[in-house]
């Protein structure tokens, strides 16, 4: 039996009333103005989508309970007891009100914020009541179509090949983020999986877009690690199990949010297989779980079809693989932390690389990536 009483389990009160008044704190007007004029914003944004996550994470954790939004146990499933959704409801609000507050906009970001919102209501909706797997499909490519239609497009085929680069760009633009998308939301099976990876792959968007002087991508990646980390210590405690999950509704958010700021940012000076390099190593933990699980389920015919891709739920994903390995699930999720950034600091460096430091790098993390994978199955043998 789950209680439905407003508390905060697995966190004091103690720390929860000084990051309340906090929160207060920066919600004011001279505070942001502050900020501002020392230079330090994306400080500012961080701290107050941060602070509005943790203060938030009860309020809906206590919703959850109060109208049965639980993810529910079953064979498929890790966790043994009813757990509350709406952890996406307090990513969503607290990207969302940091943005607002900050005065971020643009028409990219609005067309982001607008196909976001789109997503995080039908995921919502899953969460409450199951959705099919074409319908969120359909959904995706929508949110992508409104994206592409925004102007945030990639650039990679030279415009010298007129209609072929833009119709080259623009399927590419929407296949990356829709992979991306649903490898966030597939690696949202072990508590702090998916808003840990959103947290340290949004500090990496960030890093690379204040070091390729667009502060604007900066700002919206402080504003989306802030609201990743508030997030975390309800859903990876030191001790016991998460008191909240993110849900369809969170996981898929995270993973388009970064997934278009990718788009959005600027990653190199003029040298496109760098700017191709630098996002493929911050996401290439979910880009190489994406691609492991569908060739080991198209080999072992779990699936032959896109729609049994889209629907399978299995426990063959990098962090499964690895909790068994390791001998437990925080060990994994600490692993691949770790791994991530790892990976991902590779990405810095690349900002003014030539082309073979970019291909040298790849394929360092290629190699990392398949030794990992042979020594954890060498361990369950």
């Amino acid at each position: 039996m789950v209680s439905g009483k407003f508390n905060l389990t697995g966190i004091w009160w103690r720390h929860y009333v000084p990051m309340f008044i906090i929160t207060l704190i920066l919600l004011l007007p001279f505070t942001r103005s502050v900020f501002s004029e020392v230079g330090w914003r994306w400080v500012y944004i961080l701290s107050l989508s941060l602070s509005l996550s943790f203060c938030l994470t009860p309020l809906f954790r206590w919703v959850a309970l109060r109208f049965e939004i639980l993810d529910k146990p079953n064979a498929r499933k890790m966790h043994d007891e009813a757990t509350p959704l709406l952890g996406g409801a307090v990513i969503f609000f607290s990207f969302i009100i940091a943005i607002y507050i900050n005065g971020i906009f643009s028409l990219k970001l609005g067309a982001i914020l607008i196909a976001s919102a789109i997503l995080f209501i039908v995921g919502l909706i899953d969460d409450i009541k199951d959705v099919s797997a074409g319908l969120k499909l359909f959904v995706q490519l929508l949110c992508a179509a409104i994206v592409v239609y925004g102007g945030i497009v990639l650039d990679v085929v030279p415009k010298s090949f007129h209609i072929y680069s833009d119709i080259f760009n623009i399927t590419l633009t929407i296949f990356w983020i829709i992979g991306i998308t649903n490898a966030m939301n597939f690696s949202d099976g072990m508590d702090g999986m998916a808003p840990g990876l959103g947290a340290i792959i949004a500090f990496f968007i960030g890093i690379v877009s204040f070091q390729a002087n667009h502060p604007f991508v900066g700002w919206v990646s402080a504003a989306m690690m802030g609201s990743c980390i508030g997030f975390l210590p309800y859903n990876f405690l030191k001790k016991g199990k998460a008191t909240i999950f993110l849900g369809d509704a969170g996981s898929t958010v995270i993973g388009f949010v970064l997934a278009c700021l990718a788009v959005y940012g600027s990653w190199s000076k003029g040298n496109i297989f760098v700017s191709v390099a630098s996002p493929l190593l911050i996401f290439w933990i979910l880009i190489f779980d994406m691609i492991y699980i569908t060739i080991y389920r198209i080999y072992t015919g779990k699936v032959d079809s896109l729609w049994q891709w889209l629907e399978y739920v299995g426990k063959d994903h990098l962090h499964h693989r690895l909790a068994d390995a390791l001998g437990s699930k925080k060990r994994s999720v600490l692993f691949i932390y770790l791994l991530t950034f790892c990976i991902g600091t590779s990405a810095v460096v690349l900002r003014n690389a030539i082309t073979v430091d970019a291909f040298l790098i790849l394929v360092q993390a290629s190699i990392l990536v398949i030794l990992i994978s042979v020594l954890e199955r060498s361990g369950r043998n």
